[in-house]
C-alpha cells in the first residue's frame, strides 16, 4: 500500500496537516514563558492566539480559489515558505505587537492550506474514500495538537521558547522541499502512479484553466455548512488555545505535567478524526444516503460533544481526572465531525472543491478569532477556568440544529463553468 503514489501523496498531506497545527498551537504551550517575559495579560495572550485567524479567515476563500486556479503543487509550496518564516519570526518577537504581526503572517501562510489540500484530495482520492482521506489528514493535525505540548516543552527546556519556534519553522521549510519535488497536480503525470490507481480516480479537472466560479449559488449552498463549521470551530479553537493553560493554572500543575494532560485530550481528537472518516464512508457505502452519512452523523456527534462537557458545568469541585475525561470525550466527538464535514464541499461542488471548502472553513476561521479572546476575557473577568467550556455547550446545541440544513445530496449544477460559455466537463 505504501508503494502507491496515492498513498504517499496522502501521507505528505498528513505531514503538512501535522506541521501546520504544531505551528499554530505552539504558542499555547509557550504562552506561560513568553507571557511572563513580555508581561502580557490573559486577554492579550488570547488575542495573540486569535491574531493568526484574521488573515486566515480572509484567505480561506481567496486561497481556495488560488488552489483551484494555480494548482496545489505551486500554492502549497508558497504557503509553506510563508508560514515557516512566520514561525521563525515568532521566536524573534520582542513584545505584544511583534507577536501579533508574526501570528498575522502565519495566518496568511496557512489560509490556503486546507482548501488547497482538499482540491489535491479531490484529484488524487477516489470519491468513496473522501471521508477517509479527510479524516486521516485531520487526524494527523490532531497528532500535531497532541505532540505539540510535550514537544514544545522539550524544545523550550533545550533551546528556550524562542528556539522552539526556530526548530518548528525549519521543519516547515523541509516539508516544502519534499512537496514540490514529489507532488504533481495531475495524478496521471506522476511517474510512479499505476494504471489501476488512475482508473479509480475521477477525470482530472485541470488546475490552470480559467474557471468561472458560480459564486452566488455556491455561497448559498455552502452557507449552512459554514454555520455548522463555526460551531465546530468554536470548540476546536477554545481547546487549542486554552487547554494547556487550563491544566497549568486551574489545577496548579507543573508545566511538564500539564502538557501531558493536554496531550491526552488532543490525542482523543486523533482517534475521533480517523474514526469519523471511516464511519461516514461506511455509512455511505451501506446506505447510499449522503444525508445520513453527513448530516445525521454530524448532528449526533455534536450532541455527544455537548453531553460530554456537561459534567464540568454540573459537578462541583471537578477533579482533574474527571475534567480530563470530560474534555477528552468532548474533543473526541467534536473531531468525529471532521470526516463528514470536509467531505461535504466535495459532495456539493467537486469541480470547485478548493473554493467550496474555503467558504466552509471561514466558519472555523471566524470562530478562531472570537473563541480564544472570549475564553481569555471570561477567565480574566470571573477567574473561572471552567466557564469558557460550558459556554461551548450552547454553541454545540446550535450546531446540532443547523447540521440538518446542509444538503450534500444536491450537487451544484455548473452548466457553463469554462470561460466563453463552453460546455462543462462531465464528472462522476
Amino acid at each position: 500500500m505504501f508503494r502507491r503514489a496515492t498513498t504517499r501523496v496522502l501521507l505528505l498531506l498528513c505531514a503538512m496537516y501535522l506541521i501546520t497545527y504544531v505551528d499554530r498551537v505552539n504558542v499555547s504551550t509557550a504562552a506561560g514563558a513568553f507571557g511572563a517575559e513580555l508581561k502580557l495579560s490573559h486577554t492579550q495572550v488570547g488575542f495573540v492566539f486569535s491574531a493568526f485567524a484574521y488573515p486566515y479567515l480572509i484567505f480561506q476563500i481567496i486561497g481556495g480559489w488560488v488552489g483551484d486556479r494555480f494548482g496545489p503543487r505551486r500554492t502549497l509550496t508558497i504557503c509553506a515558505v510563508i508560514w515557516a518564516g512566520a514561525t521563525i519570526l515568532t521566536g524573534l518577537a520582542g513584545g505584544f505587537l511583534s507577536l501579533v504581526v508574526a501570528r498575522l503572517l502565519l495566518g496568511l501562510g496557512e489560509g490556503a492550506t486546507f482548501p488547497t489540500a482538499t482540491r489535491a484530495m479531490s484529484n488524487w482520492m477516489p470519491a468513496h474514500q473522501r471521508g477517509f482521506a479527510q479524516g486521516t489528514t485531520h487526524a494527523a493535525s490532531r497528532i500535531g495538537n497532541a505532540v505539540a505540548p510535550p514537544l514544545i516543552v522539550w524544545l523550550m527546556l533545550s533551546f528556550g521558547w524562542r528556539g522552539a519556534f526556530f526548530v518548528t519553522g525549519i521543519a516547515s521549510c523541509l516539508w516544502a522541499v519534499v512537496w514540490v519535488w514529489y507532488f504533481r497536480d495531475d495524478p496521471r503525470q506522476h511517474p510512479r502512479i499505476t494504471g489501476g490507481e488512475c482508473d479509480a480516480l475521477e477525470t482530472y479537472s485541470g488546475a490552470k484553466e480559467r474557471v468561472k466560479v458560480p459564486w452566488r449559488r455556491l455561497t448559498a449552498r455552502m452557507s449552512p455548512v459554514t454555520a455548522v463549521y463555526f460551531c465546530y470551530g468554536w470548540v476546536l479553537w477554545l481547546f487549542l488555545g486554552w487547554i494547556p493553560q487550563y491544566f497549568l493554572h486551574n489545577y496548579h500543575m507543573e508545566l511538564s505535567k500539564s502538557a501531558l494532560f493536554a496531550s491526552g485530550v488532543f490525542f482523543a481528537g486523533v482517534i475521533g478524526d480517523w474514526l469519523g472518516g471511516l464511519v461516514t464512508d461506511r455509512i455511505l457505502r451501506r446506505s447510499g444516503n449522503l444525508r445520513l452519512a453527513r448530516n445525521v452523523m454530524v448532528g449526533v456527534c455534536m450532541l455527544c460533544t455537548l453531553l460530554s462537557l456537561a459534567p464540568i458545568l454540573l459537578a462541583q469541585n471537578v477533579t482533574v481526572t474527571l475534567a480530563a475525561l470530560c474534555l477528552s470525550a468532548g474533543f473526541f466527538f467534536n473531531e468525529m465531525t471532521i470526516g463528514p464535514m470536509w467531505a461535504v464541499p466535495m459532495d456539493i461542488a467537486p469541480r470547485h472543491a478548493g473554493t467550496a471548502s474555503g467558504i466552509m472553513n471561514t466558519g472555523s476561521a471566524g470562530a478562531a478569532i472570537v473563541s480564544p479572546v472570549v475564553g481569555g476575557w471570561l477567565i480574566d473577568t470571573t477567574g473561572n477556568w471552567n466557564l469558557p467550556f460550558t459556554v461551548s455547550m450552547a454553541i454545540m446545541a446550535a450546531g446540532v440544529l443547523l447540521s440538518f440544513a446542509m444538503r450534500p445530496d444536491r450537487k451544484l449544477d455548473a452548466e457553463t463553468d469554462s470561460v466563453g460559455g463552453a460546455p462543462a466537463r462531465t464528472y462522476v
